[in-house]
């Protein structure tokens, strides 16, 4: 059966770095006790590790698929300039507007950013399938399955996580909806088990790398979300099944070195890679403890030499300009993996 799977690299790669992640995060969040299971508990030595990184370092992946890749740089060097020159621009304007309107638009982004990777690895696991009945099923489930969770949390009292900001959220606490919206995504599971079981008998295989996206996806979304309501929780599964695929994504599609774009591909590849994301999350993180936020002083403690800014008229400058690598790396992912990621 593995080697008719629709494998991106193989099933080992695939496995461990792309479909094991959501179920690690969640194996870990289960033996956390349950203060961080639920409570607002965030300790240090595991916000390093989760949000400095990989959440804020696999941002910096997108720049070997286009500013650090030659080919990619000639072919699209419109698209380089315009994105980040436009997500300043609409972010200094929304900022002017307020600071939570800048911090809701930008959570929305981030929001699409991160449903659309999933679907985009369903397509890329679906790629080999024909037309079938019900085949339109996976399609409603993968965004069910993250969309789902995101209306439960909207439709929900305040929570004891938040995307980026405390109210970055727009939620109107509604028991009946949240019933509702529970029913129609249980009965649309309920129709994809049955239809892959009725598929199952009638060719006798079974597309495991997609059926493990989607049980992987739906199992991290509900758990950080809805069944549980930590901070530590919600960010291990968001951020676990989010990040680590998506760096595996990018690692896997690296250039061959004879073409002149591999520098990150050769021998020492790998610590190249990601010796270069991490120093750049720091480098992102610092600036922003120094300069705004002053939470984590103990990691960052140079940094806390630099002023504390706290003036509206030149935070609407700074933090548009320290959220960029974020803003254009949610919008730049709608253009490099939309043809040719299956490579």
């Amino acid at each position: 059966m593995s080697s008719s799977q629709p494998w991106l690299r193989s099933a080992r790669y695939d496995g461990w770095l792309i479909l094991v992640p959501p179920f690690a995060a969640l194996a870990v969040v289960a033996v956390l006790p349950d203060a961080y299971r639920q409570s607002a508990a965030f300790p240090l030595l595991a916000w390093v590790a989760v949000v400095l990184l990989i959440d804020v370092a696999h941002v910096y992946g997108t720049l070997f698929q286009t500013y650090f890749d030659p080919q990619q740089r000639q072919q699209r060097w419109r698209l380089l300039w315009l994105v980040p020159l436009a997500c300043y621009a609409g972010g200094v304007a929304l900022h002017a507007a307020g600071g939570l309107v800048f911090w809701r638009a930008l959570t929305y982004l981030a929001v699409f950013h991160f449903v659309r990777q999933q679907y985009g690895f369903l397509r890329l696991y679906s790629r080999r399938e024909g037309p079938a009945p019900g085949a339109g099923l996976a399609t409603a489930l993968i965004y069910a399955a993250t969309l789902y969770p995101l209306l439960y949390w909207h439709l929900s009292p305040p929570r004891n996580f938040n995307w980026f900001v405390p109210g970055d959220f727009v939620q109107v606490d509604w028991p009946l909806g949240r019933q509702l919206a529970t029913g129609l995504y249980l009965a649309l599971l309920l129709a994809y088990v049955v239809r892959e079981a009725w598929l199952f008998t009638r060719t006798r295989t079974v597309n495991l790398p997609r059926n493990l996206l989607l049980a992987g996806t739906a199992a991290s979304w509900y758990a950080g979300i809805v069944l549980f309501n930590g901070d530590l929780a919600f960010t291990l599964l968001n951020v676990v099944a989010h990040g680590v695929p998506y760096l595996a994504l990018v690692w896997s599609r690296r250039p061959a070195g004879a073409s002149g774009r591999g520098w990150w591909a050769g021998r020492h590849g790998l610590v190249l890679f990601l010796g270069a994301i991490v120093v750049f999350a720091f480098l992102e993180e610092g600036l922003w403890d120094g300069l705004v936020w002053r939470e984590h002083g103990a990691v960052f403690g140079w940094f806390q030499q630099l002023p504390a800014v706290a003036a509206p008229g030149v935070l609407k400058w700074l933090v548009p300009l320290l959220a960029l690598p974020q803003s254009t790396h949610y919008v730049l992912d709608g253009f490099i993996w939309r043809r040719g990621a299956a490579r």
